[in-house]
């Protein structure tokens, strides 16, 4: 970690961001709303993923959005890409290192309520993890007992929520369901997680959640809507298809990011 730490920090001509954003499937475009950036790949980064999924750029991206210094990863690491829950635990304890005190994730996701369409976005009140596993098994420390009945800041949802009315954006907001993926969910699953109240699935997310929590990050969440859930129409899901709406989506998202950032911090 303190590698990579001295890397950012002699290529960030002394930034000091206190918000970082993990932009998820489809959405890494949106670094490029960045002004005055600096780009650092993360191959240059010791202990950053190197994204193996289509859509995610693999870099940190340094710059100011609204106003405000932010530390931007474009692209993530899945579980379903090494069998490791845990792979984004040290690029999270690198972001607070330098500084930041609010993490800001996204994600691509199906909905589960058909009034929540594909291109729509929605923000993240609590999860379920479906998943089987937890990035914080065999990390033998008594800080991984975790508290998360507010994992997801209530004070920073309320400021997207008024980012949102600010710009007229509409964000209804949901329960996130996390499976392990590759696959896509079946009809059968996605039945399941609707009578376990879940509003939307998808195969990231929780894992950074809890590491973030862990470490002491406040964390806000989006997802990008992306399909409906297996069964609930008669389209097949395809990655290609979620890119393509997550980039419809893309647009309104980088507009509610600038005007939450612009909000006065709770």
């Amino acid at each position: 970690m303190s590698d990579a730490l001295a890397t950012i920090r002699a290529r960030s001509r002394g930034r000091a961001p206190k918000v970082a954003l993990v932009l998820g499937s489809g959405l890494a475009k949106l670094a490029a709303k960045l002004e005055d950036s600096v780009v650092i790949p993360n191959r240059e980064l010791p202990g950053f993923p190197q994204p193996k999924v289509e859509g995610h750029g693999g870099e940190l991206v340094l710059g100011r959005l609204g106003g405000c210094e932010v530390a931007v990863m474009r692209g993530r690491t899945h579980y379903y890409e090494s069998g490791r829950a845990d792979g984004m635990r040290a690029p999270l304890g690198v972001l607070q290192a330098l500084g930041c005190e609010t993490i800001v994730l996204t994600n691509a996701a199906a909905s589960l309520r058909p009034e929540v369409a594909p291109g729509s976005l929605m923000l993240i009140t609590d999860h379920i993890n479906f998943s089987g596993t937890n990035p914080l098994i065999g990390h033998d420390d008594p800080s991984r007992f975790v508290d998360l009945t507010a994992a997801y800041d209530p004070a920073l949802r309320r400021r997207m929520l008024s980012a949102a009315a600010k710009r007229e954006i509409d964000l209804p907001d949901g329960v996130y369901m996390w499976f392990s993926g590759p696959s896509f969910e079946t009809p059968a699953e996605i039945r399941a997680a609707r009578a376990l109240g879940a509003d939307a699935v998808g195969m990231s997310t929780v894992p950074e959640v809890i590491l973030a929590r862990q470490i002491g990050l406040r964390v806000v969440a989006l997802s990008a809507i992306t399909n409906l859930g297996a069964g609930m129409d008669d389209r097949p899901i395809e990655h290609r298809h979620t890119l393509e709406k997550a980039e419809q989506a893309a647009g309104a998202l980088g507009s509610l990011l600038e005007a939450f950032l612009q909000e006065p911090e709770p």
